[in-house]
């Protein structure tokens, strides 16, 4: 049986360090008006999902119970649209550049980098998290300088924004006019229509030796191979899509979810468009990320759950957007 350690994401409540000048204290500023989105654009990329019954969650002996993976139940959803990919670096800037939106990594002054991306210097000068120490709460990371001072994104537009807030999401969300999808929608759409498969396209990690995914490959968290071809982030469309033509619904990036997270409400709520609890402390993450590895923490699954608060962002955070069935 797996353990249930978590090394996903820390986050900005007990988790981490307040940052690395000591506690913050931030009052978040409301955006200005943001001008028109292209929701045309937008709305041409979402794929049309016909939703209807499936089977949600998993026993996989793999799998961490206690994370509410289970039990398999069966979940009715109504036809959405859902995005292909991620939000990219490019269509974020495109976001801030039209609403003049400021991230809560930008607010807060830091975000979380894995240590391995750092120089020796961003090392010394950044806070460990006590309980994963490889992450670091770096000063100046953002979606922009994503390994802190001195990165950029100039060579990564189309890979995922990262270091983004649920907040953040949502934000984009309504400048877009789309939606963050539940977390029931997320899992029936990383399926593929594949019922109760490991992952998008069966049940084994690889396939005649050939990598489908962008997780870590080596020895965590100390020698990465890179054998799937990527160190870090990999393009939105790396990889093959799924059956629903959706890509790197596992590993790349966690997606942030609609959801308030819980290991036990589904058990008894709704199986007709669950939403989730109605309040939380922390928002549910599907997907994995490139930092995974099975050794430590195999939530690439489709299957798997994880959650932050939605203040927290971190190098290997991301969303993709949904939205409602289009009106006819």
């Amino acid at each position: 049986m797996a353990t249930t350690k978590s090394c996903c994401t820390p986050g900005r409540g007990a988790d981490g360090p307040a940052g690395p000048a000591g506690p913050v204290a931030v009052a978040l500023a409301a955006p200005r008006a943001p001008q028109a989105p292209p929701v045309s654009r937008v709305a041409r990329q979402l794929t049309h999902l016909p939703g209807g019954r499936f089977l949600m969650g998993t026993d996989d002996r793999t799998g961490y119970p206690a994370d509410g993976e289970g039990p398999v139940r069966a979940v009715e959803l109504s036809p959405f649209r859902i995005a292909p990919t991620t939000v990219t670096n490019a269509a974020f800037a495109t976001f801030v550049k039209a609403t003049g939106h400021r991230t809560e990594a930008e607010t807060f002054g830091f975000s979380y980098v894995f240590e391995g991306f750092l120089s020796r210097e961003l090392v010394a000068s950044s806070p460990a998290v006590a309980a994963v120490p490889w992450w670091r709460a770096v000063a100046g990371a953002t979606w922009r300088a994503p390994e802190g001072p001195g990165s950029s994104v100039t060579t990564r537009q189309n890979h995922p924004v990262v270091h983004v807030s649920w907040h953040d999401a949502q934000a984009y969300c309504a400048w877009s006019g789309t939606r963050l999808p539940t977390e029931a929608e997320w899992e029936y759409a990383a399926r593929g229509g594949l019922e109760q498969r490991r992952y998008p396209w069966g049940d084994e990690l690889t396939s005649d030796g050939r990598h489908l995914c962008n997780i870590w490959q080596g020895v965590f968290p100390t020698v990465n191979t890179a054998a799937d071809g990527h160190r870090g982030t990999a393009p939105v469309t790396a990889f093959r899509p799924n059956g629903f033509g959706l890509y790197n619904v596992v590993g790349n990036v966690w997606e942030w979810c609609a959801d308030w997270f819980s290991a036990g409400f589904h058990r008894t709520g709704p199986r007709h468009d669950p939403v989730g609890p109605p309040d939380g402390t922390a928002r549910v993450m599907r997907g994995g990320s490139h930092l995974c590895h099975d050794s430590y923490c195999n939530r690439y699954r489709v299957a798997a759950r994880s959650s932050n608060t939605p203040d927290s962002s971190a190098g290997n955070i991301g969303f993709r957007v949904a939205a409602d069935r289009a009106p006819h």
